[in-house]
């Protein structure tokens, strides 16, 4: 067990431990602060240094900047003087290019107004001319017109050929042929080939003449009754107007009589074949309905006297099947033509194979006659071209043009066979 002496010597250890490390301690507080002291000292000389070497920095640095400065004004003087020259220069080149085509389109402009102007100043009085002349071609045609009103209200005979001329007009427009499919202001004979006359002694003469197809034929008689039409159109008070109504029913119930009485169907002779009835073409529908319109039933008297009356429309129609009926006869000869073509057609080639067959014969017996011939020339048997050979061995001359060709040693030999007194000396001529 450690004993009390060695107990105190550790304390007493441990004292001087402690007492030397107090001593320590102060020995460097001392030192710590000594060195304190020294290093604010070196601080503060150094930044006495530092605050010289900046203020010397700054010096140098304003110097440096008062030379830039000085320099960059006078190069920032020259490149403006220099820039104002060159934008002066390129200004005045610039509005020069802007100016120029300006000062172009400007004058092109007023040469355009002034071209303009002396054009419209011509068209103007172009237009004026033309309204001019319009005017005096509206008056002419008003003129035209009312002479027209006049020679149609006054003028039965100017209102028949307008009715006819419309009538033809309506005809051709359908395709039918004048001539072929209506024959136009015809004379009506008897079977005598005289000319037949009505009552008051005139020429039967019908506007047209109708071939329904090509057997039978119906007449178109065209009956214009403009005057009292005319002046119910233009009437003023009612009272004239059904005057003029009445006129206008009459005189169409007029020409229906007429009409009936010619009876031209009963002169179409055979092989045609007549219709009962006749057609009374009005050409203005106008007149037509507004008759109609006044008395309804004058279209069903008009057909009792078998005088059937037509309009342009109604015409129209009917002329439209006419025409349908002469393409389907033109197709039906078409198609007859066709078999009459067939037919000949069909014996052309029966004959063109007998003859045919007549040629082969004919070349079959040329053929043989030419291998009976072939055989005569044949240099064997008795052949001509033998007897030939046989001649010329003895002492015949040929033709230097002609020759005999080379034979066989048959003729020789005949030859040979002969006496010598027998074969001649000489050529035989």
């Amino acid at each position: 067990m450690p004993t009390i002496m060695d107990s105190v010597i550790i304390i007493g250890v441990a004292l001087s431990f402690a007492a030397g490390a107090i001593c320590a301690g102060l020995v460097s507080a001392l030192l710590m602060r000594a060195n304190s002291r020294r290093e604010k000292e070196h601080r503060r000389e150094l930044e006495r240094l530092h605050e010289n070497a900046l203020q010397a920095q700054q010096e140098r640095f304003d110097e440096t900047i008062g030379k830039v400065s000085a320099q960059m004004k006078n190069a920032t003087e020259d490149m403006l003087r220099q820039r104002q020259s060159e934008f002066a220069q390129s200004s005045s080149e610039n509005i020069g290019q802007i100016v120029n085509p300006l000062k172009e389109t400007i004058e092109a402009m007023k040469k355009t107004m002034h071209d303009s102007t002396l054009e419209h100043t011509r068209m103007s009085a172009e237009m004026k001319s033309g309204i001019e002349h319009m005017m005096t071609q509206s008056e002419a045609a008003r003129r035209s017109a009312d002479e027209l009103a006049k020679a149609l209200k006054h003028g039965s005979k100017v209102q028949g050929d307008w009715g006819e001329t419309v009538l033809d007009e309506m005809l051709q427009h359908q395709g039918l042929t004048r001539g072929v499919h209506y024959h136009v202001q015809e004379t009506i004979s008897d079977e005598g080939g005289a000319p037949v006359r009505n009552g008051e002694g005139r020429i039967m003469r019908p506007d047209v003449i109708m071939h329904l197809d090509s057997k039978r034929e119906v007449i178109i008689d065209s009956k214009v009754s403009l005057t009292a039409f005319i002046d119910y159109v233009n009437a003023t008070d009612e009272a004239a107007r059904s005057a003029a109504l009445a006129a206008h029913v009459e005189s169409l119930w007029k020409h229906v009589k007429e009409l009936a009485a010619k009876d031209y169907s009963s002169h179409i002779r055979p092989p045609k074949l007549k219709m009962d009835y006749v057609i009374m073409f009005v050409p203005h529908s106008g007149a037509l309905w507004t008759a109609l319109g006044s008395k309804p039933d004058l279209w069903r008297k008009a057909m009792d006297m078998n005088v059937f009356i037509a309009d342009e429309q109604t015409l129209f129609a009917a002329l439209k099947i006419i025409n349908l009926t002469w393409i389907q006869i033109a197709q039906a000869q078409n198609h007859e033509k066709v078999y009459e073509l067939a037919n000949e057609m069909i014996d052309r080639v029966g004959q063109f194979m007998r003859k045919y067959e007549n040629i082969g014969k004919a070349l079959d017996n040329a053929q043989k006659a030419y291998e009976e011939g072939g055989r005569k020339l044949v240099p064997q048997g008795q052949s001509i071209v033998q007897t030939a050979g046989k001649l010329i061995k003895l002492g015949a001359r040929q033709s230097d043009r002609n020759p005999v060709p080379e034979l066989c040693g048959e003729a020789d030999e005949d030859v040979s066979e002969l006496p010598a007194a027998a074969r001649p000396t000489g050529d035989i001529m």
